[in-house]
């Protein structure tokens, strides 16, 4: 049944895939055959938008997709941990945070790789910290932000600096809130994931796999979410849209609620999140693009197949509250 549904979540992806690429190459030949309606200006706009987004974001999920499955598949588990003290449970947040910095990997694939931490020995809230911090800190997602950032650059430098604060309360908190009892499920199921392969086998083909199952799992979902932003952007009242946007209490709840349903890889929510850029407020795309690496729809079912359910509910409520009231504060001090 897992692998049914994960070919038939390929299938999609591919079938996204080449539609994309089907439009970019042929989409001046096709709009013969489109009826009146949809080649008016907003359906002119709404597809402007939405390739720009695509065409901007997709060579920073191939480098992210690339640098993801080199460190899968060529550094373990237990190097990580000797970089981690556990004895004090405190002081250890801060390098867990920079172990996190270190590991340009996918919301998806870091979620399995954080289970396999804490399952050698790890405290979950520092195999949490390095979970949260993963998809942001990073130097591919930095890099990505200031490209997709380079006219406010306080939206680049508050992205790192409120996702780095973040994760040292959201470990704290957790450690806090639920000390050292077991956040693993007794029995995961199946343990069956595109990120994870038997050892011994050719490391060059290993790499390439992850690669290309990333791109495509990545893939689908930036497809999806950039066609929501295009014709969020496009279709929504703009009075409606400036009057969130520009609200500082409403807006970062908007923003964190549509990172969530979007579920957008971190290599390429920037552009995503700077085509509103004109519109909301540094606080409300700050906490999209912060939120929406930490947890997601998708993150949540994979943390459900792994976690116990009351840690993870627990776990996305520190999220939320830390974002959200982190977003505020930068607001206020910097905005």
């Amino acid at each position: 049944m897992n692998i049914m549904r994960a070919w038939s979540q390929d299938l999609v992806g591919v079938l996204l895939f080449i539609l994309f690429i089907g439009l970019f190459l042929a989409g001046e030949r096709l709009t013969q055959f489109l009826p009146d309606v949809m080649l008016n200006s907003s359906f002119t706009n709404m597809t402007t938008i939405f390739l720009s987004i695509l065409l901007e974001a997709i060579p920073f999920i191939l480098i992210g997709v690339f640098a993801s499955a080199i460190i899968q598949v060529f550094v373990s588990e237990n190097t990580l941990q000797r970089l981690v003290p556990k004895r004090y449970p405190y002081l250890a947040l801060l390098p867990a945070v920079f172990v996190g910095a270190l590991l340009p990997i996918c919301e998806c694939a870091i979620v399995p790789v954080a289970r396999r931490l804490i399952k050698k020995g790890l405290p979950a809230h520092l195999a949490i910290v390095i979970m949260v911090t993963a998809p942001i800190l990073n130097p591919i997602v930095l890099a990505s932000t200031y490209y997709a950032f380079q006219n406010n650059l306080s939206v680049v430098a508050g992205r790192m600096g409120v996702a780095f604060v973040a994760a040292l309360l959201i470990g704290a908190a957790l450690y806090k809130l639920y000390g050292k009892k077991a956040s693993l499920r007794e029995s995961s199921g199946e343990e069956h994931h595109h990120h994870e392969y038997h050892h011994g086998s050719n490391k060059v083909m290993e790499t390439i796999v992850h690669a290309s199952d990333e791109f495509f799992d990545m893939g689908k979902f930036l497809i999806i979410g950039a066609l929501i932003a295009a014709g969020f952007q496009t279709f929504l009242d703009r009075e409606i849209l400036n009057a969130v946007g520009s609200n500082e209490i409403f807006g970062p709840a908007v923003m964190m609620f549509f990172a969530y349903a979007v579920s957008l890889c971190s290599e390429a929510d920037a552009f995503v999140a700077s085509s509103f850029g004109p519109i909301f407020t540094s606080g409300s795309l700050l906490a999209f693009l912060v939120y929406g690496p930490m947890i997601d729809f998708k993150n949540t079912l994979l943390m459900l197949a792994y976690f116990k359910k009351r840690f993870v509910l627990l776990f996305i409520v520190i999220v939320t509250l830390v974002v959200y009231f982190c977003t505020l504060l930068f607001q206020i001090l910097f905005g």
